[in-house]
């Protein structure tokens, strides 16, 4: 396969002379991966010569590869190795031992079984940062069951608070749990390598999957501790702050409309019509406004019927109240606010067939992150980055032949 086009990156950049080696698969170590390299680190990306890491094959794929790949493994460099062969892991030992931080999310004691645990890689090279993702962490008594993100969701409290309270949970669409840890295993590298490098040592990183859910579940457990409630599904609507909710337009279309601040409610009602409900003392504050949540909401999904999504948000917009429509892919594409912060990166697979990528979050002013090139072919960079330890193109002929490479 060709090589996809690149693009040049802004220089300087954040993470420039940092190398990763990345021994992950699928999605929670790879994003996290991904994120580093969209700042500048040097990731090498290691995955099994027969097939790769399994999202090349994931959701819907444009001439053989997953469209998810060419987006999630930008800026990666793509090296096979059998890790299960002793010469594998013996080279991808080799590739650790120069490596700033390891990444991985194999079910614990899997990299150990192959002499690539932390353990081991750590003696190596002392001053290495492990990013260890898993399903419920190294230690505890589920550490060694399968871990994925829908479990996660379960476990970490989101799904049993998704959803309307008639219906059983729901799921985000999308791998919430995954991007989660992800987040927070970057979190850690950062802060690791921060700390290594004002005279530390080396450390490894535990992320769970279910942890980095039940991480951002706001007061779920302190209600509980202090009162015994249990949050329950709510819908659309936010829970004790009010009112925050999703109404039906008069089109059939829906808005989203947070008007819980005690101002933003005055200007939300005055918008509206119902000065009544505006002058209300006993709906000045959040507290009386959430004892009357439903006689608000009704106000609002009132007045919402009467009038197209178009003419809510203007009206809105005009009183300068928080609101929105529910976006599509399509309307993210076309919206100008997504084009004008480069939100939207064109760029060109290898076919020639023009694709649009996610641009790069967060944005720094001086070390802004970038696109170098798009997800790589299989093993594109094997030749590279195993020559760079010194093996030769006939020995690296002969890996390939054993299938180790």
């Amino acid at each position: 396969m060709a090589a996809a086009q690149t693009t040049a990156a802004p220089t300087p950049q954040a993470l420039a002379g940092v190398r990763v080696l990345e021994l992950g698969s699928l999605i929670a170590g790879p994003y996290a991966a991904a994120l580093l390299a969209q700042f500048g680190a040097e990731v090498i990306k290691v995955e099994s010569p027969e097939g790769g890491d399994p999202l090349r094959q994931w959701r819907r794929l444009h001439d053989g590869t997953s469209l998810w790949w060419y987006s999630q493994s930008r800026n990666k460099k793509s090296v096979t190795l059998d890790l299960r062969q002793p010469e594998g892991a013996e080279l991808a030992r080799q590739l650790a031992a120069s490596a700033d931080i390891v990444i991985e999310n194999f079910r614990p004691g899997t990299l150990e079984k192959w002499g690539l645990g932390w353990d081991a890689l750590h003696a190596l090279n002392p001053k290495l940062i492990m990013v260890r993702v898993s399903g419920y962490g190294q230690t505890g008594p589920y550490s060694q069951r399968p871990g994925f993100a829908a479990i996660a969701e379960c476990m970490g409290g989101l799904r049993y608070t998704s959803g309307f309270p008639d219906r059983p949970p729901v799921r985000v669409g999308v791998s919430l749990g995954d991007t989660l840890a992800s987040l927070y295993g970057t979190i850690g590298a950062l802060m690791a390598l921060h700390h290594r490098n004002n005279g530390g040592k080396g450390q490894f990183i535990d992320v769970a999957l279910y942890e980095s859910v039940f991480a951002i579940m706001e007061s779920l457990v302190p209600e509980f501790s202090v009162q015994g409630f249990v949050r329950e599904r709510s819908g659309a609507s936010l829970p004790g702050i009010a009112p925050s909710n999703t109404y039906r337009c008069g089109d059939g279309l829906y808005v989203a409309i947070a008007g819980n601040g005690d101002a933003i409610f005055r200007r939300l009602m005055t918008a509206i019509g119902r000065t009544d409900l505006a002058d209300d003392p006993a709906l000045a504050g959040n507290a009386g406004r959430v004892a009357q949540v439903q006689r608000i909401d009704e106000a609002i999904g009132q007045w919402t019927g009467q009038h197209t999504l178009e003419q809510v948000l203007d009206v809105l917009e005009a009183a300068a109240v928080p609101a929105g429509r529910i976006y599509t892919a399509a309307d993210i594409v076309a919206d100008p606010h997504y084009q004008a912060r480069g939100m939207i990166e064109p760029h060109t697979l290898p076919d020639g067939q023009p694709v649009s990528l996610p641009g790069v979050v967060p944005q720094l002013s001086a070390t802004p992150g970038a696109t170098r090139w798009i997800g790589p072919a299989l093993g594109e960079h094997t030749d590279e980055v195993l020559g760079s330890l010194g093996l030769s193109a006939e020995r690296i002929a002969e890996l390939r032949q054993k299938g180790v490479a």
